[in-house]
């Protein structure tokens, strides 16, 4: 959530903005990853993954902007890029064990369940 406490520090004039953009695609991470578990099939789950992919990417990059333009001082931008760096890491992991599952099967259907838990 760091993400959070830094674009809260951005200015004024960048609240409907950057800021605005910058935690969008850092919301959109982890859920299309979760509507990819709830697509059932790992095909679309790896689609997901593709597409959470994208929007690391795109948070990576308002990073380096917010971090360009001042408005991130340089211990919050190097723990930015450490966390974007693990999230990479973790999805990609997770992607290339999926893509190795669907080639040992015939059907990609994973019957997958959702990782999100309640209390």
């Amino acid at each position: 959530m760091i993400i959070y406490r830094v674009t809260g520090d951005f200015p004024r004039t960048e609240r409907f903005g950057l800021a605005a953009q910058f935690r969008r695609a850092a919301a959109s991470i982890p859920a299309n990853i979760a509507e990819g578990f709830g697509r059932r099939t790992t095909k679309e789950l790896l689609q997901s993954l593709t597409i959470a992919n994208g929007s690391l990417e795109e948070a990576r990059y308002y990073g380096f902007l917010g971090h360009e333009l001042g408005y991130i001082n340089e211990a919050d931008y190097r723990a930015l890029e450490k966390q974007c760096g693990s999230v990479a890491r973790l999805m990609s992991g997770l992607a290339r064990s999926l893509r190795a599952k669907v080639k040992g099967k015939e059907t990609p259907d994973t019957g997958h369940r959702s990782p999100v838990t309640h209390s």
